[in-house]
Formats: C-alpha cells, sequence, structure tokens
C-alpha cells in the first residue's frame, strides 16, 4: 500500500515524527506542516511515484489519508 511509502517520504523528507503519521492525522494541526513543507513534499511524492499533482490539490490536503487518496488518484 502507498500509505506506508508516503509515510517513510514524510519522515525522510520533513523530518515529521513517524509515530504520529497516521491516516486521521491533520497536516498542518498535527504535524506541523506549513505550506512550503506541503509544496516540498508533493515534489518528493511526484518524484517517487512518477506522477504530476495538480497544484490546486495541495489546498484540498487535510490529512495523511488525503495525500494517499491524491497519489491513488493520480497514479490510476
Amino acid at each position: 500500500m502507498n500509505f506506508e511509502k508516503i509515510k517513510e517520504i514524510m519522515v525522510d523528507t520533513l523530518s515529521c515524527d513517524e509515530e504520529k503519521i497516521r491516516p486521521e492525522a491533520r497536516i498542518a494541526e498535527d504535524l506541523s506542516i506549513d505550506s512550503l513543507d506541503a509544496v516540498e513534499l508533493v515534489m518528493a511524492l511526484e518524484e517517487e511515484f512518477d506522477i504530476k499533482i495538480p497544484d490546486e490539490e495541495l489546498g484540498k490536503m487535510k490529512t495523511v489519508q488525503d495525500i494517499a487518496d491524491c497519489v491513488a488518484r493520480y497514479q490510476a
């Protein structure tokens, strides 16, 4: 599943606390990811999964599950 890979990328790219990364974790509130971190994360996801995530998707991602769902959508 993509979740474990996304979790790994979040830890490597943003130094997130692995224990806090759960599907329901809120990106800004629970993980303290700001907009610049989010852009960096999207770039890492695009590279890892060989996809292109449109900029407008960034604002729709509120939880880690939203990120996983977005990656799955663009992989299809």
